[in-house]
């Protein structure tokens, strides 16, 4: 069985921003940020360091208020919606501390299907069972989230949020600081929703991966430097707008020099 998401609306779970601006005390994270993304569309957010990739995110779960500007989901604004939306943050934020375990905290992506009280039923726990086999970890079900590597709580988010049968995934620098294989189960994530016509926004730093496996790139710094296809987006124009002196021409490469967990070299040919 598929993990789909439910069908709520009858307008397709297409995505518009118009004229957003976000801001944290006087400083604009996002400003006026206008694009539209259609229903099943693989996106990247690229963009440097505290260009507002995360903020568009929280933006768009509601988890950040909007300055001025509006958000539509199936073609109504945000606060219209039940569940539709699953978000997985970055690791970092997420306190793995919490006395709970791998299956308690994908269940917890069924609590807004959920009524006032109600314990999950026969479907919940196999949409459950099906999320963890999804992301290879069924073995760990019963193992506390404390305990995990951080390849392995980065599957854990991503089956919470497949148990939650969203329309919409939003994932926050799901490859940064993960093993090879969770890398690689993540990649083909995008590959299984894609043809289950499941909306993905990735942000990412890498700029390869946004080219090789996205359909179109939201290039960000604090303003909408470009949106379109990999070849639309990724030109020394833009890119030297967004990265300024983080870029450079190698061998007929441009390259552009960022820090995330460390020194991250991207190439684009």
């Amino acid at each position: 069985m598929k993990i789909q998401a439910d069908t709520i609306f009858t307008d397709p779970a297409r995505m518009e921003f118009k004229d957003v601006t976000v801001s944290y005390g006087n400083r604009n994270a996002l400003e006026n940020i206008s694009f539209q993304i259609p229903h099943g569309a693989r996106v990247a957010v690229v963009g440097p360091n505290g260009a507002g990739k995360s903020t568009l995110f929280k933006a768009l779960v509601g988890l950040l208020p909007l300055n001025s500007g509006i958000i539509f989901i199936h073609g109504a604004p945000l606060g219209q919606h039940i569940d539709c939306v699953a978000y997985v943050p970055q690791r970092e934020e997420v306190d793995w501390r919490f006395p709970v375990t791998v299956r308690d905290v994908v269940m917890m992506g069924r609590f807004g299907k959920l009524g006032l009280l109600q314990q999950p039923g026969k479907i919940d726990k196999e949409v459950v069972n099906q999320a963890l086999a999804q992301m290879n970890i069924s073995n760990l079900a019963d193992r506390p989230i404390q305990d995990l590597s951080g390849g392995q709580q980065q599957r854990v988010f991503l089956a919470r949020a497949l148990a939650q049968q969203p329309h919409i995934l939003l994932m926050d620098e799901p490859f940064t600081g993960v093993d090879v294989s969770t890398r690689e189960t993540t990649i083909r994530l995008l590959d299984e929703l894609k043809n289950e016509c499941v909306t993905v926004m990735v942000s990412t730093h890498d700029l390869n991966l946004a080219r090789d496996k996205f359909d179109q790139i939201i290039l960000l710094n604090h303003q909408l430097v470009a949106f379109g296809s990999p070849e639309e987006v990724f030109t020394t124009e833009h890119i030297s707008s967004a990265f300024h002196t983080q870029m450079l021409m190698l061998d007929g490469a441009l390259v552009v020099d960022q820090c995330c967990d460390g020194e991250i070299h991207e190439e684009i040919i």
